[in-house]
């Protein structure tokens, strides 16, 4: 990844709707460098999909939890990528401690929910799972 891809990764945070002459024009490149570094990045991983963010208003409706999975021997590349599949996952991180990874859940109701959970201990490899609702964001 170069300069170029970490400045389109950048504006595409920004503005995930940005059109691809938009985003050619910012970056001072043609707009087929621009859709030959998309189409590459989204083949490769680098960009997995393209969403929005929500406010406050949006995310109070959702539901919201964390995970603590529990991964067999040398599985968690292969779990991480199950999972990775998942749009319910918003955030999936390897850790430390007595749990190899931890998931940030977003769903819009209890049964989307208790379904995303049912997936991911069905997962190959997830031998053990704990999870918390997020019930009210900490302010202060």
């Amino acid at each position: 990844m170069d300069d170029t891809d970490q400045q389109l990764i950048a504006l595409l945070k920004q503005d995930g709707r940005a059109s691809i002459t938009t985003l050619a024009g910012q970056l001072g490149v043609s707009r087929m460098t621009v859709q030959t570094r998309l189409d590459r990045m989204r083949r490769d991983g680098t960009i997995r999909r393209f969403t929005i963010e929500l406010g406050q208003v949006g995310l109070d409706d959702l539901i919201h939890a964390v995970m603590m999975v529990e991964v067999k021997g040398a599985q968690t590349a292969s779990v991480v990528r199950q999972l990775r599949r998942m749009p319910e996952i918003v955030d999936l991180h390897t850790t430390n401690g007595v749990w190899d990874l931890v998931a940030r859940i977003e769903t819009v109701s209890l049964p989307d929910f208790d379904r995303v959970l049912r997936q991911v201990r069905e997962v190959s490899g997830v031998t053990g799972s704990e999870t918390s609702l997020l019930l009210d964001r900490a302010r202060g």
